[in-house]
Protein backbone atom coordinates (compact mmCIF):
# COMPACT_ATOMS: atom_id res chain seq x y z
CA UNK A 1 0.00 0.00 0.00
CA UNK A 2 1.33 3.32 -0.74
CA UNK A 3 1.97 6.00 1.70
CA UNK A 4 1.17 10.13 0.89
CA UNK A 5 3.79 12.68 1.75
CA UNK A 6 4.81 16.62 1.52
CA UNK A 7 7.05 16.44 -1.35
CA UNK A 8 10.91 16.39 -0.87
CA UNK A 9 13.54 18.28 -2.97
CA UNK A 10 15.30 14.74 -3.09
CA UNK A 11 12.00 13.57 -5.13
CA UNK A 12 11.87 15.90 -7.90
CA UNK A 13 13.79 13.88 -10.29
CA UNK A 14 11.52 11.24 -9.90
CA UNK A 15 8.29 13.89 -10.19
CA UNK A 16 9.93 15.16 -13.40
CA UNK A 17 10.47 11.89 -15.11
CA UNK A 18 6.41 10.75 -13.87
CA UNK A 19 5.52 14.75 -15.49
CA UNK A 20 7.73 14.08 -18.90
CA UNK A 21 5.91 10.82 -19.45
CA UNK A 22 2.76 12.76 -19.40
CA UNK A 23 3.63 15.56 -21.30
CA UNK A 24 4.84 13.11 -24.32
CA UNK A 25 2.01 10.92 -24.14
CA UNK A 26 -0.95 11.78 -22.94
CA UNK A 27 -3.32 14.43 -23.05
CA UNK A 28 -4.16 15.46 -19.10
CA UNK A 29 -1.36 18.11 -19.65
CA UNK A 30 -1.55 20.83 -22.43
CA UNK A 31 2.31 20.73 -22.47
CA UNK A 32 4.18 19.91 -25.62
CA UNK A 33 7.79 19.86 -24.35
CA UNK A 34 8.29 18.36 -21.23
CA UNK A 35 9.78 20.98 -18.41
CA UNK A 36 13.35 20.43 -17.11
CA UNK A 37 14.05 18.93 -13.23
CA UNK A 38 15.18 23.09 -12.94
CA UNK A 39 11.55 23.83 -14.21
CA UNK A 40 10.01 21.50 -12.23
CA UNK A 41 11.72 22.28 -9.10
CA UNK A 42 11.36 25.88 -9.70
CA UNK A 43 7.23 25.14 -10.02
CA UNK A 44 7.80 23.44 -6.75
CA UNK A 45 9.17 25.95 -4.66
CA UNK A 46 6.69 28.23 -6.03
CA UNK A 47 3.89 26.40 -4.73
CA UNK A 48 5.36 25.75 -1.30
CA UNK A 49 6.27 29.27 -1.33
CA UNK A 50 2.20 29.90 -1.01
CA UNK A 51 1.72 28.28 1.71
CA UNK A 52 0.16 25.63 -0.46
CA UNK A 53 0.65 21.50 -0.66
CA UNK A 54 2.99 19.35 -3.10
CA UNK A 55 2.38 15.75 -2.12
CA UNK A 56 4.09 12.87 -3.19
CA UNK A 57 3.42 9.45 -3.26
CA UNK A 58 5.05 6.67 -2.63
CA UNK A 59 5.50 2.97 -2.15
CA UNK A 60 8.56 0.77 -1.12
CA UNK A 61 10.27 3.71 -0.48
CA UNK A 62 9.97 4.95 -4.43
CA UNK A 63 8.32 7.63 -5.53
CA UNK A 64 4.99 6.77 -8.12
CA UNK A 65 2.89 9.79 -7.88
CA UNK A 66 2.42 13.51 -7.19
CA UNK A 67 0.05 15.67 -6.64
CA UNK A 68 -0.34 19.79 -6.11
CA UNK A 69 -2.68 22.60 -6.22
CA UNK A 70 -1.60 25.98 -7.14
CA UNK A 71 -3.98 29.59 -7.33
CA UNK A 72 -6.19 29.05 -9.88
CA UNK A 73 -5.69 32.80 -11.17
CA UNK A 74 -3.34 35.30 -9.53
CA UNK A 75 -5.68 38.05 -8.99
CA UNK A 76 -6.54 38.54 -5.24
CA UNK A 77 -10.39 37.82 -5.29
CA UNK A 78 -9.30 34.41 -6.60
CA UNK A 79 -6.64 33.51 -3.02
CA UNK A 80 -9.21 30.80 -1.98
CA UNK A 81 -9.79 28.77 -5.02
CA UNK A 82 -6.97 26.79 -6.22
CA UNK A 83 -6.77 24.20 -9.33
CA UNK A 84 -5.48 20.80 -8.59
CA UNK A 85 -2.90 18.81 -10.61
CA UNK A 86 -2.20 14.64 -10.21
CA UNK A 87 0.13 12.90 -11.75
CA UNK A 88 0.64 8.88 -11.47
CA UNK A 89 3.70 6.88 -13.49
CA UNK A 90 2.20 4.19 -16.26
CA UNK A 91 2.31 1.47 -13.71
CA UNK A 92 0.09 2.41 -11.13
CA UNK A 93 -3.09 2.89 -13.16
CA UNK A 94 -6.32 1.16 -11.96
CA UNK A 95 -5.19 0.44 -8.60
CA UNK A 96 -7.18 3.15 -7.06
CA UNK A 97 -4.37 5.88 -6.07
CA UNK A 98 -5.46 8.08 -7.80
CA UNK A 99 -8.45 8.52 -5.60
CA UNK A 100 -6.52 8.33 -2.48
CA UNK A 101 -3.45 11.16 -3.38
CA UNK A 102 -6.72 13.33 -4.49
CA UNK A 103 -8.48 13.04 -1.25
CA UNK A 104 -5.65 13.59 0.45
CA UNK A 105 -4.72 16.57 -1.33
CA UNK A 106 -8.34 17.76 -1.54
CA UNK A 107 -7.66 17.66 2.80
CA UNK A 108 -4.56 19.42 2.95
CA UNK A 109 -5.68 22.26 0.42
CA UNK A 110 -8.79 22.75 3.15
CA UNK A 111 -5.89 23.11 5.50
CA UNK A 112 -4.54 25.37 3.31
CA UNK A 113 -7.56 27.88 3.51
CA UNK A 114 -8.75 26.97 0.09
CA UNK A 115 -12.33 26.80 -0.19
CA UNK A 116 -12.51 25.93 -3.76
CA UNK A 117 -10.77 23.13 -5.49
CA UNK A 118 -11.12 23.07 -9.58
CA UNK A 119 -9.69 20.69 -11.81
CA UNK A 120 -9.18 21.47 -15.37
CA UNK A 121 -8.88 18.62 -17.22
CA UNK A 122 -7.35 18.28 -20.55
CA UNK A 123 -9.22 16.07 -22.64
CA UNK A 124 -12.56 15.38 -22.63
CA UNK A 125 -12.08 11.59 -23.50
CA UNK A 126 -10.03 11.43 -20.28
CA UNK A 127 -12.09 9.30 -18.34
CA UNK A 128 -9.92 8.35 -15.69
CA UNK A 129 -9.07 12.06 -14.41
CA UNK A 130 -12.60 12.53 -14.57
CA UNK A 131 -14.11 9.34 -12.93
CA UNK A 132 -11.05 10.10 -10.21
CA UNK A 133 -12.38 13.95 -9.49
CA UNK A 134 -15.40 12.37 -9.65
CA UNK A 135 -14.90 9.38 -6.80
CA UNK A 136 -13.99 11.90 -4.37
CA UNK A 137 -17.01 14.30 -4.70
CA UNK A 138 -16.14 17.18 -7.92
CA UNK A 139 -18.70 18.28 -9.61
CA UNK A 140 -19.19 18.41 -13.48
CA UNK A 141 -19.47 22.72 -14.43
CA UNK A 142 -18.63 22.47 -18.27
CA UNK A 143 -16.47 21.80 -21.57
CA UNK A 144 -14.27 24.01 -23.04
CA UNK A 145 -14.27 22.49 -26.45
CA UNK A 146 -10.92 22.76 -29.03
CA UNK A 147 -9.22 24.86 -26.87
CA UNK A 148 -6.09 23.08 -26.67
CA UNK A 149 -3.97 21.68 -29.96
CA UNK A 150 -1.94 18.61 -29.16
CA UNK A 151 -0.75 15.25 -31.19
CA UNK A 152 -2.41 16.88 -34.66
CA UNK A 153 -6.16 17.30 -32.97
CA UNK A 154 -7.77 19.44 -31.36
CA UNK A 155 -8.68 18.80 -27.29
CA UNK A 156 -11.20 20.14 -24.94
CA UNK A 157 -10.95 20.82 -21.04
CA UNK A 158 -13.30 19.57 -18.62
CA UNK A 159 -14.17 21.71 -15.61
CA UNK A 160 -14.98 20.16 -12.65
CA UNK A 161 -15.56 21.74 -8.63
CA UNK A 162 -15.58 20.89 -5.05
CA UNK A 163 -15.93 23.32 -2.80
CA UNK A 164 -13.98 22.58 0.71
CA UNK A 165 -14.84 23.52 4.02
CA UNK A 166 -17.41 25.50 4.50
CA UNK A 167 -17.07 26.39 0.64
CA UNK A 168 -19.25 29.87 -0.48
CA UNK A 169 -21.26 29.67 2.91
CA UNK A 170 -19.71 31.95 5.06
CA UNK A 171 -16.96 34.84 4.81
CA UNK A 172 -13.20 33.50 4.82
CA UNK A 173 -11.70 35.31 6.99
Amino acid sequence: MPTIRPSQASDMPTITAIYQHHVLHGTGTFEIAPPSLEEMTSRREDVLSKGLPYLSMEENGKVVGFAYCNWFKPRPAYRFSAEDSIYLSPQTAGKGWGRMLLAELCQAAEKAGIRKLIAVIGDSGNAGSIGVHKSVGFEHVGIVSGCGWKFDRWLDIVMMEKALGHGQSRSPE
